[in-house]
């Protein structure tokens, strides 16, 4: 039998903290006014972590036999935290800022200390997913930042699910070509990415692109060490592409140009693969990503949305999906989540930005005070408040929409153009004035008294002398307005009652699509002859 005594020794051994007659190493933390040193011991450092046996190695000592640590990225805050784990055991993030429990797993993990790193990972992912997707580009550029491939599988899992949900996030995002190798192929890997494979290369090649700013912006200008050395900085993405999926027309229009960095095997393959599709191939063809919807909110009846009704919501949808038909109302593919309703949670610019941070793809709906307009507007990218400057946003997929309703007897679709201005996100002073705002003032909710409700400074701007970023305008008056009421909803992805009607309608989608690239294909083999297709 054996009697344990742990709390007495605990308590013992975290007196050693304070106790400075036998420390032998200084450790020196955080910079300028701020800069604080701590008198240690070695032994206990050593015995805490491989980290210090390390240091202690390559550091020297002073004639008074004591080693000094310098440690600048470290804040004292953190180090003070740190020290009572390694002294005491104990780590208390009660009233702890996220901000700092996440740099806090950042530090102990440079330092080693996997169990409280790991533990710390775990808190952030399940209790603070809502934090951690509201700064989604700066974390997950971070965490890939490691040398050690294996650190953070936690949130690198975290992340990687949200961008096979929704790839935009990163592939739109501004700082998209910073992105890591590392960071990129973790996404290129995942079969279930739910993004056309053409577009996946299109990402790519803008991504080695961007690693080599000094080749010339013109592709015929190329030379053939331009070539090469973006095979070489792709030498690892390449092969993560599904080449065999990509359609003929692709093939020829976007793919070729950069035949060589494809290499003369695989070029050789996809054309015998187009002409003579029976013949094996030399080269590996992986199986086409499976686009699919994961863990989907079950089909309920009612609609959540007090502006809109299920003929405007199957419009949206119609339009978020780029369909040439409205769905009808039984496939309707998505639900709207109420993130916000002024009647709510209140009509102030500042709630909009703290309410809506960090949620992708959503609509903001908005009903106008003394008309029967409904305006709207779609952002696939995730709202973000932490903006430090006026930020153009880029994508591709935001529209903007004026709703049938009343004696408006017609929708109005208008999708972005210049994509270089999508939306705007602004700075945190400028959060108390404007919410949501989608090109140059074209759908845009603005208040100088922090109620949209009041001021008649809300827009749509319209008119030859304006610019737009849009295809046109979602009014025919150029008068501002207040609102009565508005929502930002985020899309999500029902759990069809009748998927296989959806199956069919979308096979049939694809089958109508292949066959008008088969027919424009074959049509430019009968001009130019099969044979320049293979030209190298």
């Amino acid at each position: 039998m054996s009697f344990k005594f742990f709390d007495k020794l605990s308590q013992d051994f975290s007196e050693l903290l304070n106790d400075k007659k036998e420390s032998n190493v200084v450790i020196e933390v955080d910079k300028e006014k701020n800069k604080k040193s701590f008198a240690l011991h070695s032994v206990v450092l050593r015995c805490r972590s491989t980290y210090f046996t390390k240091e202690f190695e390559n550091t020297a000592t002073n004639e008074n036999h004591v080693k000094t640590i310098f440690k600048p990225n470290i804040s004292t805050q953190i180090f003070e935290i740190i020290l009572k784990y390694i002294y005491c055991g104990v780590v208390n993030i009660e009233n702890i800022e996220n901000e700092i429990i996440y740099e806090l797993m950042i530090i102990a993990n440079e330092l080693e200390f996997e169990e409280l790193s790991e533990k710390l990972e775990n808190y952030l992912v399940e209790s603070k997913a809502p934090w951690l997707r509201t700064h989604f580009s700066r974390i997950y550029h971070s965490i890939f930042d490691s040398i050690k491939c294996n650190e953070f599988k936690g949130l690198k899992q975290f992340y990687n699910d949200i961008i096979i949900k929704h790839p935009n996030v990163i592939f739109e995002s501004e700082d998209f070509t910073s992105l890591q190798e590392a960071a990129l192929i973790s996404i290129l890997e995942k079969d279930n990415l739910q993004l056309e494979e053409i577009k996946i290369w299109d990402y790519i090649i803008k991504w080695g692109i961007a690693q080599n700013p000094t080749f010339p912006r013109n592709l015929k200008e190329w030379s053939k060490e331009n070539f090469k050395t973006l095979k070489t900085t792709l030498q690892n993405c390449l092969p993560l592409i599904r080449y065999f999926h990509i359609s003929e027309k692709d093939i020829w229009e976007k793919l070729k140009p950069y035949r060589k960095i494809l290499g003369m095997q695989l070029w050789d393959d996809l054309n015998q693969r187009l002409i003579f599709p029976n013949q094996p191939i030399q080269s590996l063809a992986l199986p086409a990503r499976i686009i699919s919807n994961p863990e989907l909110p079950q089909r309920v009846n009612e609609l959540t949305s007090t502006i809109i009704n299920d003929e405007n919501m199957a419009e949206i949808s119609s339009w978020i999906d780029r369909k040439s038909t409205i769905y009808s109302l039984e496939n309707v593919p998505y639900k709207l989540q109420l993130i916000l309703r002024g009647s709510k949670d209140g009509f102030q610019p500042k709630t909009f930005w703290d309410m809506c941070n960090g949620h992708v793809g959503t609509v903001v709906i908005v009903k106008v005070a003394g008309t029967d307009e409904i305006l709207g507007g779609y952002n696939p990218l995730a709202w973000d408040n932490t903006k430090t400057s006026y930020t153009h946003m880029e994508t591709n997929d935001s529209f903007i929409f004026s709703l049938k309703n009343g004696n408006i007897q017609n929708s109005i679709l208008s999708r972005v153009e210049n994509k270089s201005c999508a939306l705007i996100y602004r700075n945190l002073d400028s959060q108390k004035t404007y919410g949501p705002e989608f090109g140059d003032c074209e759908f845009l909710l603005q208040s100088n008294v922090s109620d949209f409700t009041k001021d008649k400074l809300c827009w749509c701007v319209y008119g030859p002398e304006y610019s737009y970023y849009y295809e046109k305008s979602i009014r025919t008056t150029n008068e501002k307005f207040s609102i009565l009421d508005y929502e930002n909803d985020e899309k999500n992805t029902f759990s069809s009652l009748n998927a296989s009607e959806l199956e069919t309608e979308e096979l049939s989608d694809k089958f109508s699509s292949c066959l008008i690239e088969f027919i424009e294909f074959q049509s430019f083999l009968v001009k130019n002859s099969y044979y320049s297709f293979f030209d190298r």
